[in-house]
């Protein structure tokens, strides 16, 4: 029995790790035999921007065949053979459009947000897999719609807030901060899988920068909440000289993130 979306990757690890499998399908209101691909095979659905695939030109419906010249016939199967090679490279062979291409890559350490907040490190290539069956979707209601944005963008503001702290403590890279050579790399490289990959950047951009705007820095919107708050609390502004060297120092953090994170496009990453 299939069970609900969330489950089906799950269940399909499960399953005999064939191409092709049989199935029982609903057709018209009748139950018929089939034969049917595995449920989630090694083809790819999306290629990660800055990633090894994305360099050697993999694109959207490659199907991985062998990895190192082993066959693959699930996208579970090629996930644990990258894993178990990395951080060394290794050869793909793959199809596409009729034709047998071949590639070599080096998976790249990269920091997953995690849903409890923290972050893992794994070795990817780059590439998302999708169900060779289409799920039935439903268009959701406006309430639901509404609900789906701020969880997304809650789990924006956290895993951002999340991924500051961690590089500040070393527990990952810093090559997790961008500035706006990698911010504009990133767009360029979204904009070309399509019109809703590049909406979806945009939203997380503008989700991150208000958040960013929002902290306690003088020069920030969140430095001058600052100082109304000191107001609203004393009933007298900041003294002058206190305000004028708060936003210097506001200015040259700013200034000094600038030119790291614009380092770390250039030459560090």
């Amino acid at each position: 029995p299939i069970p609900a979306l969330g489950d089906f990757y799950r269940f399909s690890e499960t399953l005999p790790k064939n191409e092709l499998l049989p199935y029982l399908v609903l057709r018209e209101g009748e139950q018929t035999q089939a034969i049917g691909p595995y449920p989630y095979p090694p083809l790819v659905a999306d290629v990660a921007i800055n990633s090894a695939a994305g360099d050697i030109d993999m694109r959207v419906g490659d199907v991985v065949t062998h990895v190192d010249g082993m066959p693959i016939a699930t996208f579970g199967e090629l996930r644990r053979a990258v894993t178990e090679r990395a951080p060394a490279g290794v050869r793909l062979e793959i199809w596409r459009a009729g034709e047998i291409l071949t590639f070599a890559l080096v998976p790249r350490s990269v920091d997953i947000p995690l849903a409890n907040g923290g972050f893992e490190t794994r070795y990817l290539i780059g590439i998302t897999g999708a169900a060779a069956l289409e799920p039935m979707t439903a268009a959701p209601s406006i309430l639901s719609a509404l609900r789906h944005g701020i969880e997304r963008t809650w789990f924006i503001i956290r895993s951002s807030l999340s991924g500051l702290w961690h590089v500040a403590t070393g527990a990952i890279s810093s090559c997790n901060i961008s500035g706006p050579v990698g911010i504009a790399e990133a767009s360029g490289a979204t904009a070309a899988m399509g019109t809703l990959s590049f909406i979806g950047f945009i939203a997380v951009l503008s989700a991150a920068i208000g958040l960013f705007n929002l902290f306690p820095v003088p020069v920030l919107d969140g430095g001058h909440l600052l100082f109304y708050a000191y107001e609203a609390i004393t009933g007298r502004r900041p003294p002058e000289r206190v305000s004028q060297i708060m936003i210097m120092l506001g200015i040259a953090l700013l200034l000094g993130l600038m030119v790291f994170a614009i380092l770390n496009d250039i030459f560090f990453c």
